[in-house]
């Protein structure tokens, strides 16, 4: 998508989207949220990543929340750690599986990205 139509679609969304709204985006497992003013913070949006279940819901009731390209970076770093992917390999071993989720419903308005 343009740089344009991307920033004109996050901004209608920041002014006219609800406090907490979660939009989904072309990337499967990542929304934007809306969050609402907070102290001395403004009302800012943020990115969600929340892989999505076979119904393309998202998994968990709240995501992993990223507020900045900054805050991006140093996360990107960690997730390249082999030692994590050990770590995560190691819970998979321990953990007892969940349920299965339902199947896919029809699609919702998403921000092309």
């Amino acid at each position: 998508m343009k740089g344009g139509r991307l920033t004109e679609s996050l901004r209608v969304f920041l002014e006219k989207g609800s406090d907490w709204e979660r939009k989904p985006t072309t990337l499967p497992g990542v929304f934007i949220v809306k969050l609402p003013p907070y102290g001395k913070s403004p009302t800012r949006l943020v990115v969600e990543i929340n892989p999505i279940d076979s119904s393309g819901k998202p998994s968990r009731r709240r995501g992993f929340i990223i507020r900045n390209s900054q805050e991006f970076i140093k996360i990107r770093e960690m997730f390249t750690d082999d030692k994590l992917a050990d770590l995560l390999r190691g819970i998979d071993e321990v953990n007892p599986q969940g349920p299965e989720r339902p199947k896919p419903k029809p699609a919702e308005e998403v921000i092309e990205i």
